[in-house]
């Protein structure tokens, strides 16, 4: 399984959540949307770990397994469509979300979060 891993889910494995390690080291690939990278490193300029915190991310990031995913032309084309179903669906989501569902369905991941909101677009693989 290749997995993209939201903000929730990398905080859960370093606090050391054993299914959440479980899953991980089961898939094939990760992958890091770049939403995900901000909102970590934007949580540890607000804590008094940063040095820590950074540290464990470059880590990570450093396994083999591990890819950082970026927008292209490409994903702003999923995004205004993500976007458009969720208004016309009554059901908008967080922006940052947003881009880290267009990142998902355009390059085919299954996203694991505990972020529900994610249930209403059926067109994404999620692992909750």
């Amino acid at each position: 399984m290749r997995l993209a891993i939201d903000t929730n889910r990398y905080v859960d494995l370093c606090r050391g959540d054993s299914r959440v390690v479980e899953i991980l080291s089961r898939a094939q690939s990760l992958h890091m949307p770049f939403v995900v990278l901000a909102e970590l490193r934007a949580g540890f300029r607000l804590g008094t770990q940063t040095r820590i915190n950074e540290r464990a991310l470059q880590r990570f990031l450093a396994m083999p397994t591990v890819h950082i995913v970026f927008p292209t032309e490409a994903t702003t084309v999923h995004y205004s469509d993500l976007f458009r179903q969720l208004r016309e669906q009554g059901t908008p989501i967080p922006t940052n979300d947003l881009w880290i569902a267009a990142l998902v369905a355009e390059h085919r991941l299954t996203l694991y979060s505990r972020d529900e909101h994610f249930r209403h677009l059926a067109q994404l693989d999620v692992l909750t």
